[in-house]
């Protein structure tokens, strides 16, 4: 069984989106690329930084986690991303297009 983890980046206008993945890194490049299987709501809004990561578990909690987090107010979500700051930022291992 996979491993699900929660995840939040960060807009060039300052707004947070929150998603869930098996493989951040994959699905954050994804994100960057702006094209074919990257959230629609991303696209446009770059650079894009991934700020909070944390692993949950099974796809289940993952969601719920990720609702949960959905729902709360910026400031909140504000502090959650500095309570657990990343300790090293994802880079592509590629030039992004």
């Amino acid at each position: 069984m996979a491993s699900w983890s929660v995840y939040i980046v960060r807009c060039r206008d300052g707004s947070l989106y929150t998603g869930i993945a098996t493989d951040v890194r994959r699905r954050f490049l994804e994100h960057r690329r702006g094209a074919g299987r990257g959230a629609k709501y991303l696209r446009g809004r770059g650079p894009l930084r991934l700020v909070f990561t944390t692993p949950i578990g099974p796809r289940s909690r993952a969601l719920r986690v990720e609702c949960q987090i959905k729902k709360l107010p910026k400031a909140r979500k504000e502090a959650l991303i500095v309570s657990r700051p990343l300790q090293a930022p994802i880079r592509p291992r590629h030039r992004v297009r």
